[in-house]
């Protein structure tokens, strides 16, 4: 997650953050659908928020969703080793081979 400024917290604690500008997350088999689903819903509602990186643990195989200027979102899919993951909300970018470095596909088959 990356927060532009000071993060603004729900309720007393500091675990939920409110104002996020970015997300990654891995996705799981459990939780899938409702990353992609309800929760990505959730997320577009915060006007800070931009961008969205969804990484499958089973393959290559990444999906970014960006804001673009006119508040509309805009899908892009990585599905090999040689692609570059550029985060235009912060100005990073990297290899999809330098996300999934040591991951053994053959054991998420399980």
């Amino acid at each position: 997650m990356v927060i532009e400024g000071e993060p603004i917290y729900t309720g007393t604690g500091t675990t939920t953050v409110m104002n996020p500008s970015l997300i990654v997350e891995v996705l799981s088999k459990s939780t899938k659908n409702y990353d992609l689903g309800d929760k990505f819903i959730y997320y577009r509602s915060i006007p800070e928020f931009k961008e969205y990186i969804l990484i499958d643990q089973t393959k290559y195989h990444l999906m970014q969703y960006a804001k673009n200027h006119e508040g509309q979102w805009l899908l892009s899919d990585q599905e090999s080793a040689e692609a570059v993951l550029k985060l235009r909300s912060i100005g990073f970018q990297i290899n999809l081979s330098d996300i999934y470095e040591n991951v053994n596909f053959a054991d998420s088959e399980e």
